[in-house]
């Protein structure tokens, strides 16, 4: 028995494929603008107060990412199976798929939340922070940890929406949340509008109150005609669900993982350059920063591939699905492509916004020259890469990210910068030459057709 007209989700499976990509990709890209501001602020606010809070909010931060690994690899694989179940018209299944994932990740939240309260404190000494700013580390690390339950919550249930095409009520939400954190910010560490002045602490407890609210704008949506069953089924674990959402969640967390890491490793070399450590250290941080801008869109179009691939496949149309998948990341390279060129032109004068020191300003400057001929490359993988995984090959994406950072990247740059004596410029172009295999590898995985015939319900 078909859902009447009003129960169906947005149909992504069949009409023009532009008007589809369209549909999910600009309300994802101002997601992405919201998230990149509240890092910012977040920065900006903490640099108000005095560096030492600065220091503390960007050391938390790594920690606090690792930390959501785990959720943002559950959403992926939430994502892929409500999608598929979607696309055949199986809302029940979606909606049990949904209640699964929420249960499996507020337990979690829950174990984390308990692990981060009791051991704050060898945590942060675990970590390396200085001790001068330890304490203050401690408390954040205390606030962060009881914020870890909605922000679980939040992202899974975002995933959710996505994944059903109802892409509106995560920008509704994400809007608010980022509304809530940036206002937050200001407010509640410098006591305006009668709010306590808390402190540096202010800037956690704004985090946590704005993923609450968002949190609770989501369980609310779920309210809606097309989610209402989700509350009326049986809140217990099912094994064989949290298998199918573990089998292709696990390849996710591990791809995250060994990038993050990879990320630390490279840091780790540059820091190895003696008088020129910083300078070039320096420069990383502030072309990541800049790259981050032409990210937005690349990683905006990831997820609209992953959930059009998805729902296509699960109604068993997936010629429909590759023609999707070649266009989105057609576009988004040329896209990319573009701005990275306005990027390498006006490298100097971009730079300079980041930084006044000679040194680094023209180690930065060379960063974007030479990391700019990569960005086309890093568009196929992110693009094709969401694509790959929404049609549930994680595993796949997983070894290409895997291959391309620490068998190609890591031992090059060691190679270029230390051995052969470089510098930082060795690590560019290691950089360079990784992402560019990257793309190669991750369009050939695509090209394969592997994905088309897998098994994942």
């Amino acid at each position: 028995m078909h859902p009447s007209s009003e129960d169906r989700f947005p149909s992504l499976t069949s009409g023009n494929l532009w008007n589809n990509i369209w549909q999910l990709s600009w309300p994802i890209f101002l997601i992405m603008i919201f998230n990149f501001f509240v890092g910012i602020t977040d920065i900006y606010v903490a640099g108000l107060i005095n560096p030492d809070v600065q220091a503390v909010v960007g050391f938390i931060s790594q920690i606090y990412f690792l930390n959501i690994i785990i959720a943002n690899a559950i959403s992926i694989g939430t994502l892929a199976l409500i999608a598929r179940a979607i696309g055949a018209q199986d809302s029940e299944r979606a909606t049990e798929i949904a209640r699964q994932s929420l249960v499996f990740s507020g337990l979690i939240a829950i174990c984390l939340t308990l692990l981060g309260l009791t051991f704050a404190e060898q945590i942060i000494i675990l970590a390396g922070f200085p001790p001068s700013i330890r304490l203050m580390s401690e408390q954040f690390l205390k606030v962060f940890a009881l914020s870890l339950g909605p922000n679980y919550i939040l992202i899974i249930s975002n995933a959710v929406f996505r994944a059903s095409g109802d892409i509106k009520k995560p920008l509704i939400t994400m809007a608010l949340v980022s509304a809530f954190n940036i206002a937050g910010d200001f407010a509640l560490v410098f006591g305006l509008f009668s709010l306590p002045r808390l402190g540096y602490i202010g800037i956690a407890v704004s985090t946590a109150l704005s993923v609450t609210a968002g949190m609770s704008a989501n369980l609310i949506f779920f309210k809606s005609r097309r989610w209402k069953s989700i509350y009326s089924g049986p809140w217990l674990l099912s094994l064989s669900m949290i298998k199918k959402v573990f089998k292709i969640s696990w390849p996710a967390a591990l791809l995250q993982i060994a990038w993050n890491a990879g990320s630390i490793v490279l840091y780790n070399i540059l820091g190895k350059l003696g008088g020129s450590s910083i300078s070039a250290l320096a420069s990383l941080t502030n072309g990541l920063r800049i790259e981050a801008i032409i990210y937005l869109p690349a990683f905006a179009m990831n997820m609209a591939a992953s959930v059009l691939l998805g729902q296509n496949l699960g109604a068993g149309n997936a010629e429909r699905a590759e023609q999707i998948g070649w266009k989105i990341a057609f576009a988004g390279t040329i896209l990319i492509s573009v701005m990275s060129l306005i990027i390498f032109i006006w490298a100097e004068p971009i730079a300079s916004l980041f930084t006044r020191d000679t040194d680094v300003l023209h180690e930065t400057v060379r960063y974007l020259r030479i990391n700019m001929f990569s960005e086309p490359f890093m568009a196929l993988s992110v693009i094709l890469g969401g694509g790959l995984q929404g049609a549930g090959d994680t595993k796949g994406t997983m070894w290409i990210i895997v291959v391309s950072m620490w068998f190609i990247r890591l031992p090059l740059a060691y190679l270029l910068t230390l051995v052969l004596d470089y510098g930082a410029t060795g690590a560019w172009v290691a950089m360079i030459t990784s992402m560019c295999v990257q793309g190669l590898l991750m369009t050939w995985r695509f090209h394969s057709g592997h994905w088309k015939n897998l098994q994942i319900e």
